[in-house]
């Protein structure tokens, strides 16, 4: 991290202790262990997460040696996880920073009231894109991407299997059992795609309009569909076309599945600009997903937001296309140029359009809709 930096952060920091120890003094009388502890906790962070890539090591120590704040991190498995998590333990103060929540999950939680308005600064420099989603003080982006279909191209090449260009091709006999497809019951980029479907079969881009999205779900149970609790088994077991041939427990039986239109791009950064991966570009059948940071309700704010700062910082948000394998939302940060990761990822012609309120208040019903299109030739 450059010298620039490394004084912003010091310099917020500063600010944001003094802040502390102000409210500390303003108790008058003596001390009590319990306030000792509870003035110790001020320079703790506690993190609940899944996964996320981007959160090394070194990322923290950086962040821990700037500010003198101990960071502990709670993993969890998934988006879904992180929030059930937080209202598991909502009211409990055990934690201080929910790193993670999508906007497909995001409205349940700011509904709950598990998350607080933040304080963090210097936060101008995000796009106006990552913003669409959500632009309010109780969540703050830090990552996004487009959740689509990817393909294997030396497979379906147009030859051996035809390329689709429309959802109801994937319920043809060719592709019985070649497509994987992580649940949106357990899975966030399963969720975004099961949204994008049902956006798709409610507008233009569906050429069967007497059907809609859950006789397509149907139909695709029909014609074996893999269904996986989530992306990574999708990707890195059932898929053919990345990286996942190289993972144990391989069983490379799906031509398609549910990941990112970048993640070709991905492909060809890790293996020096070459990919047989390809985003299959059916228009209206992506959903634009944002990540988020959030500070929660009872936790420790100023330590949280000082966090969210140093996540937004451009010396570590620009690391988002190689550190956690998805878009900056900074303005003017794009995907490399190197190695074919910017050639090889799509932004998609069009993509579904499905606000954060209107998820909330249907997805419990659309999820119930989609269980039983799932089990209704059982």
């Amino acid at each position: 991290m450059n010298k620039k930096i490394n004084r912003a952060i010091k310099k917020r920091t500063n600010e944001l202790i003094v802040i502390l120890l102000l409210i500390s003094m303003s108790f008058s009388g003596c001390i009590s262990s319990e306030q000792e502890s509870d003035q110790e906790h001020d320079f703790e962070l506690n993190i609940a997460t899944y996964d996320v890539y981007a959160l090394t090591d070194e990322m923290i120590e950086n962040f821990e040696n700037q500010t003198g704040i101990k960071v502990t991190m709670t993993k969890l498995g998934d988006s879904g996880s992180v929030l059930d998590f937080l209202i598991q333990n909502k009211g409990n103060n055990a934690i201080d920073l929910a790193i993670g929540l999508d906007n497909t999950y995001l409205q349940i939680a700011i509904e709950q009231g598990i998350l607080t308005e933040h304080i963090a600064d210097n936060l101008e420099n995000i796009s106006q894109k990552a913003l669409i989603p959500y632009d309010g003080p109780l969540a703050v982006p830090f990552d996004m991407g487009y959740v689509c279909l990817n393909y294997d191209s030396d497979v379906v090449d147009g030859l051996n299997m035809t390329i689709p260009t429309d959802l109801w091709d994937l319920t043809e006999e060719e592709w019985r059992g070649k497509v994987a497809i992580p649940s949106p019951v357990s899975s966030s980029p399963g969720r975004a795609f099961m949204l994008a479907t049902i956006d798709y079969f409610s507008g233009s881009g569906n050429n069967n309009s007497s059907l809609g999205w859950e006789q397509w779900w149907s139909a695709m149970e029909e014609n074996d569909v893999i269904i996986t609790s989530g992306w990574s088994e999708a990707y890195e077991t059932h898929y053919t076309g990345g990286y996942g041939e190289w993972t144990e427990g391989y069983i490379g039986d799906a031509h398609a599945t549910v990941s990112y239109c970048h993640s070709p791009g991905v492909e060809s950064w890790f293996n020096d600009n070459w990919t047989k991966s390809a985003t299959l570009d059916i228009p209206g059948s992506s959903f634009f997903q944002v990540e988020y940071a959030s500070s929660v309700a009872g936790g420790n704010n100023i330590a949280s937001s000082l966090f969210i700062e140093y996540l937004l910082s451009e010396e570590v948000n620009s690391e988002m296309p190689i550190q956690n394998s998805m878009y900056s939302v900074l303005e003017g940060q794009d995907l490399p140029e190197e190695k074919g990761y910017l050639y090889h990822s799509t932004v998609p012609q069009e993509s579904a359009q499905i606000s954060m309120l209107e998820i909330a208040e249907n997805m419990e019903s659309w999820l119930q809709k989609w269980n039983n299109a799932m089990t209704s030739g059982d």
